[in-house]
């Protein structure tokens, strides 16, 4: 999903030294960028994603991978369970794809009958923190949250005065659309294209894009149609869970796990860019603007 560029160990810079500071500098001296230190990770770094949590969107473009949560707005994982085993979304489409907000797909017109799934969703906007939930947090401040973080290698933000965690719309964040309503979320899914935070807490966010967004970002700009001579968007050619298609068409994902020492290291890297070509590092990272790593890997016997 990330493509990350040849990287450089950090040389001192005559005016980073002079703009931030001599500890500053200290502090960055010998600082490794992000590529060596995702080059130098080890097997236990990795989390290898569950197919049964996995949501394939086949394109005409190409495969679109939602790593699924498995912590947070579980009624809307397993609805959407449901509807892709009922083969709900196959030959429907991207019929909202508006530049810089969101691709939204599913069933322009309502015409389409669920089988298994629910008709009307309760709203999982946010939930209870408990102390069964493993959060990593992250030091940087947040317009939108007390806190941010990562669940699952998913991001989170937290309410300390509510107590309350919620998956944020960074983009790629695989959510249900809904009507003024509550609870009126049944089919209609979207994804944002770049971030749209204001929307954290009033629409519910159960998944993350961990491979091919680049197709979603390329897909057809298209208003909803209000007639079916109108552009109805690219198809959805079908829309599966990983655990039900064959082995052999997986894509065996890894990403980067967050509770690790590596992991740490990685977003201070990101948080002070250490490659020569920065002279401003702002010593802060929007939690939407860290890439979290995800890697393919082979499942072939003595490779």
């Amino acid at each position: 999903m990330n493509n990350f560029v040849t990287s450089r160990i950090f040389g001192a810079l005559v005016l980073l030294l002079g703009a931030q500071g001599p500890a500053f500098a200290e502090a960055l001296e010998g600082q490794t960028s992000s590529a060596d230190i995702l080059a130098a990770t080890e097997a236990s770094d990795w989390l290898q994603l569950d197919q049964d949590n996995l949501l394939y969107i086949e394109l005409e473009r190409g495969r679109v991978v939602v790593a699924l949560s498995t912590s947070l707005a579980q009624g809307h994982v397993t609805q959407i369970k449901a509807l892709a085993r009922e083969h709900f979304y196959d030959g429907l489409s991207f019929y909202r794809v508006i530049d810089g907000f969101v691709a939204q797909g599913g069933d322009a017109f309502g015409k389409r009958k669920i089988k298994q799934a629910q008709q009307k969703m309760q709203p999982e906007f946010e939930q209870p923190r408990s102390e069964q939930l493993s959060i990593t947090f992250q030091d940087d401040a947040d317009g939108y949250a007390s806190k941010v973080g990562w669940i699952d290698s998913l991001p989170v933000g937290v309410d300390e005065k509510t107590n309350t965690v919620w998956h944020l719309h960074c983009a790629g964040a695989f959510a249900f659309g809904r009507d003024t309503e509550k609870d009126t979320a049944s089919t209609e899914f979207y994804i944002p294209l770049h971030p749209q935070r204001y929307l954290d807490r009033n629409l519910s966010v159960f998944g993350r894009v961990v491979q091919g967004m680049e197709y979603l970002q390329a897909l057809r700009r298209v208003s909803p149609p209000q007639s079916e001579d109108d552009d109805p968007g690219e198809t959805i050619l079908s829309m599966r869970i990983g655990s039900d298609i064959p082995e052999a068409d997986r894509a065996a994902l890894e990403i980067l796990r967050t509770d690790t020492q590596t992991f740490q290291r990685y977003v201070a890297s990101r948080r002070n860019r250490p490659e020569e070509f920065f002279y401003f590092r702002p010593d802060n990272i929007n939690v939407c603007d860290l890439p979290m790593p995800v890697r393919e890997i082979s499942t072939e016997v003595g490779e």
